[in-house]
């Protein structure tokens, strides 16, 4: 039997379980609020071209507003100024569309710190356990946060969120090799990261480096620490800094 076709009846028979982890999008999908004076992207919405009408009598069919960071989407090196000479999200290669992943699980410490960030030393005592960080793979960090992704307010939250410390992001930028984070907040950055020195240093460190951010992911929960395998292809927007993204995982159970 071919690899394919194994692959495929595994699919089917639920021995490869495939978990979404992709927040719907919707018009109350939360986005990033940035103060003055800068600009922020707008709120999805659909618009309504036709619905088996007098504008079209057999066919529905909408135009898309939105960001291209809005919801559950894929930061290309582009996005930061860092990048600029790297590649937009059309550029990215489509063998990096499809990798490894492993959890790394604080959403016990960010329910008590709203603020908590990830440091070196936490990473490196979850490789003691469990191994190295996967290479060309993601490093998925779950802190809960997704259970807020419904409500635009306790999402932002004021801009206390979890995230990585500046040292940290450096270190998964320069001294790993994974492909890129994803994290279930609204950036891959934490809400006070504005603060730090250099300001938003997962965007500024990883996509300077030439690596991704996946962020707004759900169900990290379902995932195993271990093993996973992330399917993430975003639209190949010429030019695109970003793409909004269906996250799938595959998982043998």
């Amino acid at each position: 039997m071919s690899v394919l076709r194994s692959f495929m009846d595994s699919v089917r028979n639920g021995s490869i379980e495939v978990i979404d982890l992709t927040a719907p999008l919707t018009e109350k999908t939360p986005i990033l609020q940035l103060p003055e004076p800068f600009s922020n992207t707008i709120p999805f919405r659909l618009e309504e071209i036709s619905r088996y009408d007098d504008r079209g009598p057999a066919w529905y069919w909408n135009d898309i507003h939105t960001g291209e960071h809005t919801g559950t989407h894929f930061d290309a090196p582009i996005h930061w100024v860092t990048g600029a000479d790297g590649q937009d999200v059309s550029q990215v290669p489509v063998t990096s569309l499809l990798a490894p992943a492993v959890v790394l699980d604080f959403a016990a410490q960010a329910a008590e710190d709203p603020d908590f960030l990830l440091r070196i030393e936490h990473v490196q005592e979850w490789e003691r356990v469990n191994g190295a960080l996967p290479d060309g793979g993601w490093l998925l960090y779950r802190t809960g946060w997704d259970a807020r992704s419904d409500d635009q307010d306790q999402f932002l939250n004021g801009a206390r969120t979890p995230g990585i410390s500046v040292e940290c992001a450096k270190w998964l930028a320069e001294e790993t090799p994974i492909l890129g984070v994803g994290v279930e907040t609204v950036g891959t950055d934490a809400g006070a990261a504005h603060s730090f020195e250099p300001a938003f240093p997962c965007h500024s460190f990883l996509l300077g480096a030439g690596k991704y951010g996946l962020t707004q992911l759900r169900g990290l929960d379902r995932l195993p620490v271990t093993g996973a395998v992330v399917v993430a292809p975003p639209l190949p927007i010429v030019g695109g800094s970003g793409s909004p993204v269906r996250v799938l995982a595959l998982v043998e159970r």
